[in-house]
């Protein structure tokens, strides 16, 4: 492969992943420049960041501004907070701009290839490149870029995949890079100090409204201030004493109610997801599969039913706060490796 066709530009956030990534793909003799997202107005120091990055490494930094772009994203979320329901932004940022807007603009500017720090691994076999599990569970990321177009995976490199975080730091400082002590961010982009509810209630001020808390029988345990400081499994800070743990088992936007229960009922057995996607050929017939419904989650066996646009699953045993507006993804098993093959908006729950 020639020089030219080995160009390809890193989404630079300003963090050790992304910085690690792009050091790694220099190494390799890659012909890299980086792009800087700004999302927010609070960009300044991650721009700073991923500015000095590209200084250290020696190679061109993009800034691409799009804060107005980025009101789809910011629209979407509390879209889904006004019906009951909880998003999950960064998927939704995957498949719309990083993947999408960022990969146009890459190859707009003669990139071969697009990079990024996420921990999970794209693998070509027999001319078919396919999304996998990171080679180190506990940092995978593959879930969240499970709804991106089948089209680009063979122009996306991930070079975290096979490392862990404390490997990323031991070669981010091996490198020399600025950032091989710099702190994880949990947060939300977007969210400036994590702080959800304060931007939900300033764009949104309908949000704020009292409603009850119910159990399953439509007893009144309590009062809330809005559904969207609630999430299907929630725990803590419910501010209703029962005695024992109770979860929030249904958030009904219409009637404005928050529902709480035992544990047995926040566990089912059934999704039917929307809108799905395939990183494969479209599946025809129900399948096996690893399917998670979160972020974090280990994975449930279940079968999965393809219907059109949509997918029943049916879990080999109830799983826990399946959470409409959430992600499930589809994992399948090739050999040693756990192959992502799509995903769908949980819509729907049952027994």
């Amino acid at each position: 492969m020639t020089a030219s066709r080995k160009k390809v530009f890193v989404a630079l956030s300003g963090g050790v992943d992304s910085s690690t990534a792009t050091a790694l793909l220099k190494r390799d003799g890659y012909d890299c420049e980086g792009v800087f997202m700004i999302t927010n107005d609070s960009a300044h120091h991650a721009q700073a960041e991923a500015e000095m990055v590209a200084g250290q490494l020696g190679i061109k930094l993009h800034v691409m501004d799009l804060r107005k772009d980025f009101e789809r994203i910011l629209e979407y979320f509390c879209s889904e907070y006004k019906k009951g329901r909880t998003p999950n932004p960064c998927v939704f940022c995957n498949r719309y701009m990083k993947f999408s807007k960022l990969w146009e603009f890459a190859a707009s500017h003669g990139a071969r290839f697009l990079a990024t720090g996420h921990y999970a691994r794209v693998l070509n076999r027999d001319n078919d490149a396919g999304l996998y599990e990171a080679a180190n569970f506990s940092k995978d990321q593959s879930y969240v870029l499970s709804m991106i177009d089948k089209d680009i995976l063979p122009n996306i490199i991930l070079p975290m995949g096979d490392y862990s975080k404390d490997q990323t730091r031991e070669l981010a400082a091996k490198f020399g890079l600025g950032t091989a002590q710099s702190k994880e961010s949990q947060e939300i982009c977007f969210i400036p100090d994590d702080d959800y509810v304060a931007v939900l209630e300033q764009r949104c001020p309908e949000l704020v409204r009292k409603g009850n808390i119910i159990d399953s029988s439509g007893k009144v345990l309590g009062e809330h201030n809005g559904v969207h400081r609630f999430t299907i499994g929630q725990r803590r800070g419910l501010r209703v004493a029962m005695g024992r743990p109770y979860y929030v088992t249904k958030i009904d936007a219409e009637s404005n109610t928050v529902t709480l229960g035992p544990k047995e009922e926040v566990m089912h057995g059934k999704l039917q997801a929307t809108g799905a996607n395939w990183l494969t050929d479209e599946p025809v017939s129900p399948f096996r599969a690893k399917v998670k419904i979160r972020y974090n989650s280990k994975g449930a066996l279940a079968m999965v039913a393809p219907q059109d646009n949509s997918v029943a699953v049916e879990f080999d045993e109830p799983v826990s706060a399946i959470t409409p507006g959430q992600l499930a993804a589809f994992y399948v098993q090739e050999e040693n490796n756990s192959r992502l093959i799509g995903g769908g908006w949980i819509d729907k729950v049952a027994d």
